[in-house]
């Protein structure tokens, strides 16, 4: 069974997708160890209503980056962690503690990367005046949200959307698309080769499209 260590800073409506998922028996995985850099998260909350083990570590609390990573680093190796899932962890991980887990830490964002990395990125697809955004769960490498793509979902995007409005709709298929890749991570079906993620057994939908507005408005 995987065993997953999920790093939090807010509310974990990712984090409850994750144990849900692990739940209902859909991921054969189990969530052994909830790690935040905020006391108050609600995510941690979600994670002792299941009964999942948590740890609060407070930057402030050392001197540098790498202190807290490292520190990070062995409440994760403690609990035996084969795979590292950011879930609005509201940090930049070190290198040292991405060579830590090599391969093995994923992170979800809420745009279709490489489009609107780093913060604020659905109220700037949204100024930018895009047609499509969504979301990408990727592999964790040493830039800011460049790691390899696993998956992405792309939904409409209207000139009427708010911040909140755009937020609610990505958030519903971040929702589905994160324990989807933990998923084809847990099947060994994932392969990364330089810039791509190569999924065994993936079906191809050669005619599929998406047009916004559609064709016949």
């Amino acid at each position: 069974m995987l065993r997953i260590g999920v790093l939090v800073s807010g509310s974990g409506t990712n984090l409850q997708s994750i144990i849900n998922a692990c739940k209902s028996g859909e991921l054969n995985a189990k969530v052994v160890i909830v790690v935040s850099d905020n006391k108050d998260a609600y995510a941690l909350r979600r994670a002792e209503h299941a009964g999942i083990p948590t740890s609060v570590v407070m930057k402030e609390d050392f001197r540098s980056r790498l202190d807290f990573d490292m520190e990070v680093v062995r409440i994760l190796r403690e609990s035996r962690v084969n795979l590292v899932a950011l879930a609005g962890f509201m940090r930049i991980v070190t290198p040292e503690f991405i060579r830590s887990f090599p391969g093995r830490i994923m992170n979800i964002h809420p745009a279709l990367l490489p489009s609107f990395p780093g913060l604020n990125v659905r109220q700037k697809a949204i100024d930018h005046g895009v047609r499509f955004s969504g979301c990408t769960v990727h592999f964790v490498d040493e830039g800011v949200d460049t790691g390899p793509i696993i998956i992405q979902a792309a939904v409409p995007v209207y000139p009427d959307d708010t911040e909140e409005v755009l937020r609610d709709r990505i958030l519903r298929l971040e929702h589905r698309i994160y324990p989807k890749a933990i998923e084809l991570f847990e099947q060994g079906r994932l392969r990364i080769e330089g810039r791509k993620v190569f999924i065994k057994g993936m079906k191809k939908q050669e005619d599929g499209y998406l047009v916004n507005p559609p064709l016949d408005s």
